[in-house]
Order: structure tokens, then C-alpha cells, then sequence
């Protein structure tokens, strides 16, 4: 499974969660890719203020926060599939 979080450099909301997202990696098992919103005026417009944003394809699991319980509901959501 492959998570896209949203995030812009320097910024300590940013760096908190993508320290708390990597603690859950090795137990959960998802990959994670990363987008710089700041290189994409369009990603700007959708998330400005709301980084760091973490997604499962289309779905926004969580902002602000790395809501664990809500990313936990979201993978089990895949695997039932």
C-alpha cells in the first residue's frame, strides 16, 4: 500500500508527522511517497494551509496531526478489499 503525504519544507507541523508516519511503518507495512506541495501551484491551491495531508490514492486520511487511529481504519479498508 502506498501513502502520499503532502507536506512543504520547512515546517515543523511537517516534520512531526513524517516522524510519527515512519515510527507506524515497519508494523503496517505501507510505502510513502512524498510531494513538496511547493513545486505545484495546483497542490498549493488544494492544500496551502492544511500540510502536512496524508492520503491513500484519493482519500485523505488525516491533516495537521498523524491521526493513527484513522490511518489504521484506512489500511484495514484496502486489505478487506
Amino acid at each position: 500500500m502506498r501513502l502520499t503525504l503532502y507536506y512543504r519544507e520547512n515546517c515543523h507541523l511537517c516534520d512531526d508527522f513524517r516522524r510519527a508516519l515512519m515510527r507506524l511503518q515497519p508494523e503496517l507495512g505501507f510505502e510513502t511517497d512524498e510531494v513538496d506541495i511547493d513545486r505545484d501551484v495546483g497542490l498549493v491551491r488544494r492544500f496551502d494551509s492544511r500540510v502536512p495531508v496524508l492520503s491513500l490514492g484519493e482519500q485523505e486520511i488525516c491533516h495537521y496531526f498523524l491521526d493513527e487511529t484513522a490511518l489504521r481504519a484506512a489500511l484495514a479498508a484496502v486489505s478487506a478489499d
